[in-house]
């Protein structure tokens, strides 16, 4: 099987005030818009998809329908994590894990959006030694 396309698709009861969210907050915009499921895709890269699906519709099999999105943490990569952590607070997103720098290789800060559906804002940064020695090579961030 050859993978075409990955994007997430955050079922939810609120597909106009998820998808609202996701274009004023994370620059997305709207490619196909219906009352039940709206396609974004982001504005400054078009391989960054997301979708909204109304959860209880007719195309969900019966055993996920009316489920909400939920134990999902979004992870958004983005060059300038400071001014986006600033445009967050600044905008009233609520800040559920302060802007800060990890050993691991990450500079983040954690936000969620009305499904409570867990965003994780990044920059990679160099990590410490200790967890630079568990990279693959091609993805050590900051090489």
């Amino acid at each position: 099987m050859k993978i075409t396309s990955f994007y997430p698709v955050i079922m939810t009861s609120d597909v106009s005030g998820t998808a609202d969210f996701y274009i004023r907050h994370f620059q997305f915009e709207p490619l196909f818009t219906t009352d039940w499921y709206v396609h974004l895709r982001s504005i400054s890269d078009p391989n960054v998809n997301l979708a909204v699906l109304e959860s209880s519709h007719v195309t969900i099999p019966e055993c996920g329908r009316g489920r909400s999105a939920s134990g999902l943490l979004l992870n958004f990569e983005v060059e300038e994590v400071d001014a986006a952590y600033e445009s967050a607070r600044d905008s009233g997103l609520p800040i559920e894990l302060s802007l800060r720098d990890e050993d691991f290789g990450q500079r983040h800060f954690i936000t969620r959006d009305p499904n409570g559906v867990l965003i994780d804002v990044v920059k990679p940064i160099p990590p410490s030694a200790e967890f630079a020695a568990l990279y693959a090579s091609e993805a050590l961030p900051g090489a």
